[in-house]
């Protein structure tokens, strides 16, 4: 009651009550999830390692016997076909069968094969540790051999355990080991019939070896079991132990070729893991008291309970320091920070004091000042350098349509067409006077058109017989704003690109019209050759994605027809907007209609 009563009548200690329980529940609960998981991964990792080492040495018995099958490639030597196909004995063959099997011993270091044999239909046979014999009963007396010579292609691997007398052949000469034997049928080149058999005898021990090597936790052990469960190999700290196996109480839990599971039978929860060998259908099993498996558990659930307490201890003593010197300036920070990662550069801190944490924010507003005028700065070096660049755009002229023009002029004087040359005169004029246009970019629609009459008027003159052109927009539009040298590239195309490769009479239009009220739609169109289907496609790609103004992209008079169109296209969409710029419809044979959206305004 007194502590209840102190509690209640200090502000302090309701803090740091409430303080104390809001930290505690939250702490309490993250170790028991953190336990939880932690349980759940180190065991599951734990398994896995067991299930690792099962696979292992599943890989190292299939090793084991894959490099003995490379004896099996004796059957196609001609010496060994030519012994086991006579009936006669062949002193050179067999001693080149010999010294065949002294040479693989000494290539591949067959350590654990104790025994070569060969042995043909009739009981005649060869071995490196017997050498050439004669077997005194049929060998077909062996149910191993009958197997082969129905299934030749097999190799069978016989463990000791299954193992009868008819498949020792040699076994009077290692009386006190168990052997494991692998047969297989030798046959004949061209009928493939199966004319005898190779029998390699292999110290079982070093399958044992295999199984003793490796150990789960302090008191697990691995042994090896044939498919119906029946053990085959323990290894001998198993017998020490005292411990025992049920394979076959636990072979039907076992079909798959790699698993594994609890056996809660017999006492305590063991776990048990298995991984078959592919080579020869065995399974290696691991048995461990799971309790050792989630030992490393267990650790870390006593470190989790030890890590929650002192870290309500540290929480409860650093309550008193962070709340006032620390967490408020920084949250506020912190605040201000996301205002300004979101955009809002106009985010202050207003600090206080003169720590570490007031010097964080009066930097905070100098980097968020320095970021403005430079953000600003570049905007201002990107816009200027883009009107800069399309300024150089605008002003270019075409040398070869002004040496063109020259030489048309030229040539008409000398013909004494002054009428015709005056007229060509006064064109270029007016067509050199709008371009420049004082270094303006915004010219009306009306000047606009009088400087693509004037250019249609002098390649009229010089493309009299096959140009005529046709300028049809109504006086009340005209008086909008365009952007200069909009429609002079865009004629250009047209002539360039549709009249000059067409036969007979072109015809370039121009014409306008309101849509959608606040927008005015400009077309350019002509009756020449078109544009394919493909090309159309390329073109309209290039007018969003153009590539960089080089020098001597337009060389030529209408050298490049994508350029020129993705030019005019940028530029209505730098001043305007993105749902300005032009439109391209054609049909081969038929035409091309180049369409201008600009506001109207």
């Amino acid at each position: 009651m007194n502590v209840v009563r102190k509690i209640a009548s200090s502000l302090r200690a309701k803090l740091l009550t409430m303080f104390v329980i809001l930290t505690s529940i939250p702490l309490i609960a993250v170790g028991l999830v953190s336990y939880q998981k932690s349980f759940s991964t180190v065991s599951a990792h734990s398994k896995a390692a067991t299930m690792l080492v099962a696979d292992r040495l599943a890989r190292d018995v299939d090793i084991l016997f894959q490099d003995t099958e490379r004896l099996l490639e004796l059957e196609n030597n001609p010496q060994v076909l030519r012994f086991l196909f006579s009936h006669s004995e062949t002193y050179d063959d067999a001693k080149f069968i010999l010294q065949t099997f002294d040479l693989y011993r000494k290539t591949y270091k067959y350590e654990s094969v104790l025994n070569m044999t060969m042995i043909n239909l009739y009981g005649r046979g060869i071995s490196d540790r017997r050498g050439v014999f004669q077997l005194d009963y049929n060998p077909l007396r062996n149910p191993r051999f009958v197997q082969l010579m129905h299934e030749p292609d097999e190799v069978l691997i016989v463990p000791p355990a299954k193992a009868s007398d008819l498949d020792r052949l040699d076994g009077f000469l290692y009386p006190d080991r168990n052997v494991i034997t692998m047969m297989a049928a030798v046959k004949q080149r061209i009928t493939h019939e199966v004319i005898g058999f190779i029998v390699i005898d292999l110290d079982d021990s070093v399958v044992e070896s295999y199984a003793g090597s490796a150990s789960i936790g302090k008191t697990g052990y691995f042994y090896v079991v044939d498919d119906s469960g029946a053990p085959l190999f323990a290894p001998p700290s198993l017998a020490r132990s005292g411990l025992t196996f049920r394979p076959a109480d636990l072979g039907t839990r076992m079909a798959a070729d790699r698993d594994s599971f609890v056996d809660s039978e017999g006492g305590k929860p063991t776990f048990v893991v298995f991984a078959a060998s592919q080579t020869t259908g065995w399974k290696i099993v691991g048995s461990v008291p799971l309790q050792e498996i989630v030992e490393d558990a267990n650790r870390i659930r006593q470190l989790i309970i030890v890590s929650v307490a002192l870290s309500i201890i540290f929480t409860i003593t650093l309550y008193f320091f962070i709340t006032s010197r620390l967490t408020r300036p920084i949250q506020l920070l912190k605040s201000k920070m996301r205002q300004a990662a979101s955009g809002y550069l106009d985010a202050k801190v207003k600090p206080s004091g003169q720590d570490e944490i007031a010097d964080l924010g009066t930097s905070f507003n100098t980097m968020i000042e320095k970021i403005k005028m430079l953000l600003e700065q570049s905007i201002r070096e990107q816009e200027h350098l883009q009107k800069a660049e399309l300024r150089t755009l605008q002003a270019q002229i075409n040398p070869h349509f002004l040496y063109n023009t020259l030489d048309s002029i030229v040539w008409m004087a000398e013909a004494d067409k002054n009428e015709e040359v005056i007229q060509l005169v006064q064109a270029l004029s007016r067509l050199f006077r709008i371009s420049l246009n004082k270094g303006r970019d915004w010219i009306s629609i009306k000047i606009e058109l009088d400087h693509v009459q004037s250019y249609l008027f002098i390649q009229k003159m010089r493309y009299r017989d096959i140009l005529d052109y046709e300028i049809e927009v109504g006086q009340e539009l005209q008086v909008f704003p365009i952007l200069k040298m909009t429609l002079q590239p865009l004629v250009e195309n047209a002539l360039y690109h549709g009249i000059k490769n067409k036969r007979g009479q072109g015809l370039i239009r121009i014409g306008a019209y309101v849509e959608q009220v606040q927008d005015i739609v400009l077309f350019v169109e002509d009756n020449g050759v078109g544009i394919p289907g493909p090309r159309l496609e390329e073109i309209r790609r290039q007018l969003d994605a153009p590539r960089e103004f080089e020098p001597g992209d337009e060389a030529e008079e209408g050298a490049n027809i994508g350029f020129g169109l993705a030019n005019v296209h940028q530029r209505l969409k730098l001043y305007f907007g993105e749902r300005y710029g032009l439109a391209i419809d054609s049909a081969e044979n038929e035409g091309t209609r180049v369409s201008v959206r600009i506001p109207k305004r």
